[in-house]
C-alpha cells in the first residue's frame, strides 16, 4: 500500500534532501533543487528494500524518473525497450527508437549508478501498435499509437517482465498522477503541468496496474524536470524532445502508411454533405476528420472534413456545425475504478490528446459488451472520428474511456428526429 501523496511534510524533507545532495558532492547552487525532491513533488520515500524497474527511453523524462525513484530509496533497474528498427543506417530519422536512444539510456544509468538492460519488444510493438496504426488509417479511422503502446506494451508486457524480475513496481516518465490506496480505490489524475499532461493516453489502466505503477513526474513541470537533470549532471539534461510519432520519425504519417499500404493513395472525389462532387482528393490517408486546411478546395467559406468514405473512396466535407458530434457510440470501454454497474453519469469528455473537455452524459451498456453511449447537449459537441479515444474526466480525475466506433453528427440527429 502507498500513502496518499496529498499530505506532505516539505520542510523536514527539504532539509534531508539538501544533506543528501551535499553528500553527492554537488555544489551549493545545485542544492537549490532540494525543494523539488519532497514528497509533495515526487512522492514518499517509501522504497527501502524494494526493487523498481524504470522504463528508459533515452530522454530526460525517463532519466529523471530513474533518479527520483533512487532518491525515494528504491533499488533501480533501468530497462530500454527496443520497439522499432528505423530504416536509416544511423537511426536519426527515428531518434527515440534506435541505437542513439539506447546509448543515452545506458549513459544515464551509468551516471546515477544503476544497472541497465535492453530488451527487444519489436514483435509485440509491431503487432499491437505499428500494424494497427497502418490498418486503422487505411480503414479511414484515426488511431492513437501512444495509447496502444501504453495499453499493450508498457503496461502489459513490460509489467509482466518487471514482475518476473521480482520488482515491487514499475516506474515511467509519464506526466500523470496516481494516488489512493490504503483501502481506498486508486485514482488516476491529470499532471500538474497541463502542457505535458499524458493522462489521456493512460485511461486503460486498471486498479491492479495503478497499484503497481509509479509516475514520479506527475507533480513536476518540464522545466523543473530539466532543472533536476542539470543539477545531477545527467547526460540528457538538454536533450531535445521528440515531437513526432516515434516510429514515423521525421516523415509524415501519411507517407509511412502509404509505404505499407499503397492503395490508400488512390485519388477520388470530394463531395459535400449532399453528395455533390466539388473536387478531387489525392488519397484519403492525407485527410482526417475535422481537418480544415489542406483540403484542396477554393471556396468563400472554409470546408471541414466530415467523413472518410472508404467504401466509395470519397472525402465528405461540410460546415463546422455539421462536423460537431451529437452522440458517440463507444466500445472497449475501460473504467479506472473497475466498477461497471452504475447509472448514466456526467463527465467531461475529451476526444484528442490535450483536447478541450466537453460536458457529456455517459451511459454504459451491459458489462459484457464493454460499450457506452456518450451524449452532448446543444451545439457543444466535439469534432470526433471513429478510431479515436474518448476519455471521461471528472475535474482532473480520469474516470475511464473507450474507442469511438460511430459518430452521430448534428445533421444526422436532426434528420432522424
Amino acid at each position: 500500500m502507498r500513502p496518499n501523496h496529498s499530505h506532505p511534510h516539505p520542510d523536514t524533507q527539504t532539509s534531508m534532501i539538501t544533506q543528501q545532495l551535499t553528500s553527492f558532492g554537488l555544489d551549493s547552487a545545485s542544492q537549490s533543487v532540494a525543494h523539488l525532491l519532497t514528497p509533495a513533488k515526487i512522492g514518499p520515500r517509501d522504497g527501502a528494500g524494494k526493487l523498481v524497474v524504470v522504463a528508459m527511453s533515452g530522454g530526460v523524462d525517463s532519466a529523471v524518473t530513474a533518479l527520483l525513484m533512487r532518491e525515494r530509496g528504491y533499488r533501480v533497474v533501468g530497462m530500454n525497450l527496443r520497439l522499432f528498427s528505423p530504416e536509416d543506417e544511423d537511426h536519426r530519422a527515428n531518434p527515440c527508437c534506435g541505437i542513439p536512444a539506447m546509448d543515452d539510456a545506458r549513459a544515464t544509468c551509468a551516471t546515477i549508478g544503476v544497472p541497465f538492460y535492453a530488451i527487444n519488444m519489436e514483435s509485440e510493438f509491431g503487432h499491437a501498435v505499428v500494424d494497427r496504426f497502418v490498418n486503422e488509417y487505411a480503414a479511414g479511422r484515426t488511431p492513437n499509437p501512444c495509447l496502444e503502446c501504453n495499453r499493450h506494451v508498457k503496461f502489459r508486457h513490460l509489467v509482466q517482465r518487471a514482475k518476473m524480475l521480482g520488482a515491487d513496481c514499475l516506474a515511467t516518465g509519464h506526466y500523470a498522477w496516481i494516488d489512493g490506496g490504503d483501502g481506498a480505490p486508486w485514482r488516476l489524475s491529470r499532471a500538474a503541468d497541463s502542457r505535458k499532461d499524458q493522462s489521456y493516453v493512460l485511461y486503460t489502466l486498471t486498479q491492479e496496474q495503478l497499484a503497481f505503477i509509479r509516475f514520479p513526474l506527475g507533480r513536476l513541470t518540464k522545466p523543473e524536470v530539466r532543472e533536476i537533470a542539470t543539477a545531477f549532471g545527467l547526460p540528457v539534461a538538454d536533450k531535445a524532445e521528440s515531437q513526432e510519432i516515434c516510429f514515423v520519425g521525421n516523415r509524415s504519417y501519411a507517407d509511412f502508411v502509404a509505404a505499407r499500404r499503397p492503395d490508400v493513395t488512390r485519388p477520388g472525389d470530394i463531395v459535400n454533405a449532399g453528395g455533390e462532387k466539388i473536387g478531387e482528393h489525392r488519397g484519403l490517408v492525407h485527410h482526417t476528420i475535422g481537418q480544415r486546411r489542406g483540403i484542396g478546395i477554393a471556396a468563400k467559406k472554409p470546408y471541414f472534413v466530415l467523413q472518410l468514405d472508404t467504401a466509395h473512396n470519397r472525402l465528405v466535407v461540410g460546415d463546422r456545425s455539421d462536423a460537431a458530434a451529437a452522440e458517440l457510440t463507444v466500445d472497449n470501454v475501460s473504467l479506472t475504478s473497475g466498477v461497471w454497474d452504475q447509472p448514466p453519469f456526467p463527465a467531461e469528455a475529451v476526444v484528442r490528446y490535450r483536447g478541450v473537455p466537453v460536458p457529456a452524459i455517459v451511459t454504459l451498456g451491459d458489462e459484457a459488451s464493454r460499450s457506452a453511449t456518450v451524449s452532448f447537449a446543444g451545439d457543444a459537441g466535439p469534432v470526433a472520428s471513429p478510431g479515436q479515444a474518448v476519455v471521461f474526466y471528472r475535474g482532473d480525475e480520469v474516470l475511464g474511456g473507450g474507442t469511438i466506433q460511430r459518430v452521430t453528427r448534428r445533421g444526422e440527429r436532426a434528420a432522424t428526429a
